[in-house]
């Protein structure tokens, strides 16, 4: 194995130290907006980008792409989430497409959930960094952006 490859002790440390605080500060997120609002980490991120990237409604395999879902693991949820008056799915009269479209029942649920969301992201994540730690979290983000 060349050095490339191989991490040392401090270097294993380090990206095992990322990883946790993500999942922790995200978890903390994920548990307050729950626990509030009854919605899922799935739920929210399918209203958030119906509301975010199509005004209300998108193409299925446009929501998928955006969440980084699988066609089947979005249906499915996306079944959960019509059984329980969120969403609505229309077929498309041009083409075979699905368009997803959130109802009220779902933009009330959205509306309820960002306050608590923004608390949760602000009390468990951004009251914790400096103006410094920012711009280099935000530095980070931009040079990992490319694949």
């Amino acid at each position: 194995m060349d050095k490339m490859s191989e991490l040392n002790e401090d270097e294993m440390q380090l990206w095992n130290m990322w990883k946790g605080s993500f999942k922790r500060i995200f978890g903390r997120v994920v548990k307050e907006m729950s626990e509030h609002t009854g919605l899922s980490e799935g739920d929210f991120g399918v209203l958030d980008r119906l509301v975010q990237f199509g005004e209300g409604k998108l193409r299925q395999q446009e929501l998928a792409d955006s969440m980084d879902w699988d066609k089947s693991r979005l249906s499915h949820h996306l079944t959960r989430m019509e059984k329980r008056g969120l969403v609505l799915r229309k077929p498309l009269d041009t083409d075979r497409g699905v368009q997803i479209i959130i109802t009220s029942a779902g933009r009330s649920a959205l509306e309820a959930a960002l306050p608590v969301v923004s608390k949760a992201i602000r009390r468990h994540f951004l009251s914790q960094l400096t103006d410094q730690d920012m711009e280099s979290i935000a530095s980070l983000a931009e040079r990992t952006k490319a694949p």
